[in-house]
């Protein structure tokens, strides 16, 4: 019997519909929450995902607020951007669109963003009250990765997961939301040695490495849960196709249950995005947080 299948796209219809509920609640108090997202530059694939943004915000009921600026923006110009998105009352949530040109500095860019609107979650702030277990902004597309685990899993305390990946976008984050869900957690990476035996030891395996289905399913604990972060373009009879980090078939006859690529995480970002913003908002006027939408 083949693992059963989380349906990511599903799932985020959910959760939008929930967010969209929120909204409406606020609504009743004269409130609109407001996401702003910064593009600096024409490439491709932001551009795409920036107009998909725009569209599911103002599909939950929520002001969109698009700023696009040239390639040759200059980081003062950004900045003060920023800073004017900031003392805006009308933008609750501030996204800068990464990558940025080489010539801008990311993480400067990203610090000028006033925290409680960060609703990337990728703020120096956010990152530490996330990592000693406080009230935070909390990453996209690891928040979604957790609410996907809760729903099928139930409690997650006692199990062991293992995050393969470690960077500060989703690995690093996935083992602090483990974590504070009292799972026990291994971090592993390109260094770890007996990858493949560290992975079997897994309840919970989420693979963040961007590296083509490197782990296949003899990597993979019998029953375990999988969650496959990775998004990569492969060459497919004279085109390409996207796959994950995990080689989904052979996974699949193993774990008990799998996310696919596409379908799976990828869909939870832009809901869990929109669900930040209206936690944002709700902090920001002293009003309950969403139930289920936060960490």
């Amino acid at each position: 019997m083949g693992a059963a299948i989380i349906d990511g796209k599903a799932f985020a219809a959910r959760v939008r519909a929930r967010v969209a509920e929120g909204v409406a609640g606020l609504a009743g108090r004269g409130i609109v929450p407001g996401l702003a997202v910064v593009l600096v530059g024409e490439d491709p694939a932001s551009q795409v995902y920036v107009r998909s943004k725009g569209r599911q915000t103002v599909e939950v009921g929520m002001r969109s607020f698009e700023h696009r600026l040239p390639a040759d923006t200059g980081e003062a110009a950004l900045l003060d951007l920023i800073a004017q998105l900031n003392a805006d009352p009308a933008v609750n949530g501030i996204l800068v669109q990464l990558p940025l040109p080489g010539h801008l500095n990311s993480d400067l860019v990203i610090n000028a963003i006033d925290p409680a609107k960060d609703v990337d979650g990728f703020h120096i702030s956010n990152v530490g009250l996330l990592s000693t277990g406080q009230k935070a902004m909390v990453p996209c597309t690891p928040l979604g990765c957790l609410m996907m685990l809760r729903d099928h899993l139930g409690s997650l305390s006692g199990l062991e997961a293992v995050v393969l990946g470690r960077s500060n976008i989703v690995g690093k984050p996935m083992v602090q939301l483990l974590l504070g869900d009292s799972c026990t957690v291994t971090v592993a990476h390109s260094r770890t040695r007996d990858l493949p035996d560290v992975c079997r030891r897994a309840d919970i395996l989420v693979a963040a490495v961007g590296r083509p289905q490197m782990v296949p399913g003899d990597w993979i604990k019998p029953g375990a849960t999988v969650i496959d972060v990775g998004i990569n373009r492969v060459a497919h009879e004279g085109g390409t196709r996207l796959v994950g980090d995990v080689d989904f078939d052979s996974a699949a006859a193993v774990a008990g249950a799998i996310t696919p690529v596409p379908g799976g995480v990828g869909p939870m970002t832009i809901a869990c995005l929109l669900a930040n913003t209206l936690t944002a908002t709700c902090r920001a006027h002293g009003l309950p947080e969403p139930e289920g939408l936060t960490a």
